[in-house]
């Protein structure tokens, strides 16, 4: 996880209009949003897993694994690769581009931002603890 990227910000003066790239974000957001398929997408950034190894480890039952995965698959952010009897899950780093590269430009054109915001360090932030009043 030390690993920096070189992200590209969007160049929201071009097109499409934000409302079209928020438009075509949004199903991948979605499929992001829920902690279960998080959780799945954290566990494929470690490695390739088959259904069983993600039911194993998350505890979570093989048909609510196999559901999780569907919404995934259907937005590209993941791959299945046929092994034998079962898939082989993946992460798919292309389509994860697009929603890094929004969340990375909106931190970038935040008025006012400062470089805390985005390392997790500014007070308030769920990283830094809980605020004080």
């Amino acid at each position: 996880m030390g690993r920096a990227l070189d992200i590209q910000l969007w160049d929201v003066s071009e097109s499409p209009t934000a409302a079209e790239r928020a438009r075509r974000l949004v199903p991948l957001l979605k499929a992001l949003a829920d902690e279960r398929r998080l959780t799945l997408m954290l566990l494929l950034a470690d490695r390739p897993r088959s259904v069983r190894e993600l039911t194993e480890a998350t505890g979570m039952a093989q048909t609510l694994v196999s559901h999780h995965l569907t919404p995934l698959r259907e937005q590209g952010l993941i791959v299945a690769e046929p092994k034998g009897r079962s898939n082989i899950y993946s992460l798919c780093c292309d389509a994860l581009v697009q929603p890094v590269q929004l969340l990375a430009t909106l931190a970038a054109l935040t008025p006012g931002a400062s470089p805390e915001c985005a390392d997790g360090t500014a007070e308030g932030h769920p990283a830094s603890g809980p605020t004080r009043p």
